[in-house]
């Protein structure tokens, strides 16, 4: 979300990603996909570059966490793939799925 002043000097959270268009006649008017308009208070660029920084913001958070909470990879086994087996109750030993 980014924030923008309306008129009255009162601040709201807009969703960048629903912006269709910004235009400037002479005040800034903001036009989300459903048709929904908001005059506001700072120039064309400022908007643009609100939406730069969230986007950049977004990105540099996905890569973070991309990085630091990926799980090690699986070393792959000389044997092959690994056959999984289904234990019926704590008594039965483990025998091969589809297997008899």
């Amino acid at each position: 979300m980014i924030l923008l002043t309306r008129l009255n000097g009162s601040t709201f959270a807009v969703n960048p990603d629903l912006i269709e268009r910004i235009q400037e006649q002479p005040d800034t008017t903001v036009v989300l996909v459903d048709g929904t308009t908001f005059i506001v208070s700072e120039s064309i660029d400022e908007v643009i570059e609100e939406i730069a920084e969230y986007r950049a913001r977004v990105i540099a958070l996905a890569h973070a966490m991309h990085f630091e909470s990926a799980p090690a990879p699986v070393p792959a086994t000389a044997t092959g793939p690994r056959r999984f087996g289904v234990v019926d109750g704590a008594k039965s030993p483990v025998r091969p799925v589809g297997g008899r």
